[in-house]
């Protein structure tokens, strides 16, 4: 008997798993963990045949009803007839947050007659005749999540925008387990799966709105400094040690370099837009802090700030801002995945079938609202978040993360048997301690109290969707009055889509974060009481006034 996925029928074969039909049909499936079950990423739903498989194995305990892993779930009888489909796992894209209207359109990429130019660092140069279109594509590769917009670069109008979930993730979940993974046996592997993915998606987009890659000419990438360098083939190694500058970074810091920005050409790359055309990495501002903050700053407009403001890009690697256009601190915090569907029993990324947001709104019984407005199958960040502020504000969990005594879970939908562990407080303890301790660490250098901040600036995706009171009652940002909390969704993608469309734009960020300071969370002497502290599901600290 076959197995069926899409209507494809395959022999069956005793003892192959579902992740291997899936190799055979060529369906990606998404994983992190080398298919050994531990990132709970490879779901699959068994839609008939479920007594064909094995029984579900440990790492699957989590999982209710016909689902399974794709690398657990093993043929045992193949006169059996299994079908089965690949969760969708396509992340919801932001369309909301801050926009610039007083940008003027003067892309590098220009038309001079029947030229297509280029304006690089060397001088203008031609790339191509004119084809009718000018197009360029705005990147914003995040750690767990790819979004793309393409540009017509004659209007400054976005006409497509996309999103993937970073597939990098079978080398790790976080930035220093992908830097571990690219030092050994497998490197190059990470970046050729991001170059084919980004080229996978170019493909989507030129078919969908039937133009060709070739009216293309350039991309610009944004990301953290160890996802800007794996996509241009540079070794991360040193990013992940001390100093944890990568190698761009030190031959700027050497006098080789007059910007950590690159330009190389899209053939010598391998992205497949117009081999003459460019691709853009936006400039770093220091160690684990790169091109996805740079193009925040420029996105709220921080080149033109006057009043001290907070900037907060929450995601597995958070990045914290603080100042003027004057004088700005910067910081990494490496608050790994707990919020983002990792380390997490039910943990899971902002896909259908996650709970975004928990209250108990008066009574015993929970509400929940769902992504997809299906039956929950986990939890995502924001979710998480309420979760825990809903524990705290009635009662059922300490300040330090204790349930009542006795009590080993919390089970946050009764139905589906969905629990928050021990286990899982701890880990998400450390999670927003990461993020404590950098506004911490950055607002008291900084030396003023909260009420000097006009505001503080939420972005990312993860933080569009964040209750903001719940997040501040539980610490994860800092306790500025609500109406001062802005959120600014993918500014990443924004400040991004602003360097395609002008130049001068691109020129000003790349001298202006020369002038950001970059603050070493880990060499702090108090460092460590800040992160225990951080641990605790509080309000986050009033910093203590340095300035007269």
């Amino acid at each position: 008997m076959p197995l069926i996925h899409d209507n494809k029928r395959i022999p069956l074969t005793d003892g192959k798993t579902l992740f291997d039909y899936a190799d055979d049909v060529a369906l990606r499936v998404p994983t992190s963990c080398g298919r050994n079950g531990e990132c709970h990423e490879c779901i699959v739903e068994i839609r008939r045949g479920a007594d064909g498989l094995n029984s579900p194995t440990e790492p699957e305990k989590f999982l209710r009803g016909n689902y399974r892993l794709a690398c657990q779930a093993t043929v045992t009888n193949i006169s059996a007839e299994i079908e089965f489909a690949v969760l969708r796992r396509q992340p919801r894209i932001l369309t909301e947050g801050i926009h610039r209207d007083d940008i003027e359109s003067q892309p590098f990429v220009y038309r001079e007659g029947d030229d297509v130019m280029f304006l690089g660092p060397e001088g203008p140069r031609k790339i191509d005749k004119y084809r009718g279109r000018l197009l360029g594509i705005a990147a914003d590769i995040g750690t767990t999540t790819v979004v793309m917009n393409l540009v017509d670069l004659e209007t400054a109008k976005t006409i497509y925008t996309t999103s993937f979930e970073n597939p990098q993730r079978f080398g790790g979940s976080d930035v220093m387990n992908r830097i571990s993974y690219d030092g050994g046996k497998y490197h190059g592997e990470l970046q050729a799966v991001m170059l084919s993915s980004i080229n996978f998606e170019i493909g989507e987009m030129v078919k969908t709105l039937k133009i060709r890659r070739r009216h293309i000419y350039e991309l610009v990438a944004v990301g953290n400094a160890t996802m800007r360098e794996i996509f241009f083939g540079y070794d991360v190694q040193d990013i992940g040690q001390k100093p944890y500058k990568s190698p761009v970074e030190m031959e700027f810091l050497d006098g080789k370099r007059q910007t950590t920005a690159l330009n190389v050409r899209a053939g010598d790359l391998g992205v497949r837009i117009n081999p003459e055309g460019n691709i853009y990495g936006g400039p770093l501002i220091g160690s684990h802090v790169g091109a996805d903050v740079a193009a925040d700053l420029l996105a709220v407009s921080m080149e033109l700030q006057e009043e001290p403001v907070l900037l907060v890009d929450v995601g597995t690697n958070t990045e914290v801002v603080v100042g003027n256009r004057h004088r700005l601190l910067a910081a990494s915090c490496p608050a790994g995945p707990a919020f983002e569907g990792g380390e997490v029993t039910y943990g899971m990324p902002g896909y259908d079938g996650a709970v975004e947001k928990f209250q108990f709104n008066g009574s015993d019984t929970p509400e929940l609202q769902v992504i997809g407005k299906i039956e929950p199958t986990g939890i995502c960040g924001s979710g998480l978040i309420d979760l825990l502020a809903e524990l705290r504000r009635t009662g059922r969990m300490t300040e330090l993360g204790q349930l009542a005594p006795g009590t080993n879970e919390y089970v946050f939908s009764p139905e589906q048997q969905l629990t928050l562990s021990r286990a899982d407080i701890s880990a998400l303890a450390q999670a927003k301690a990461a993020n404590y301790c950098g506004q911490s660490i950055v607002l008291r250098k900084y030396g003023l109290t909260l009420d000097k901040y006009e505001s503080l600036y939420l972005a990312g995706g993860f933080a569009n969707y964040v209750d903001a009171s719940n997040a501040r009652d539980i610490g994860f940002i800092a306790g500025l009055p609500l109406e001062r909390i802005v959120k600014v969704g993918n500014a990443s993608l924004e400040g991004a889509t602003i360097m395609l469309i002008s130049g001068p734009k691109r020129r000003e960020m790349e001298e202006f974060v020369t002038q950001i300071e970059h603050v070493e969370l880990e060499t702090i002497p108090d460092f460590f009481d800040l992160f225990v502290e951080g641990c605790q599901f509080k309000p986050m600290a009033e910093p203590i006034s340095t300035v007269q």
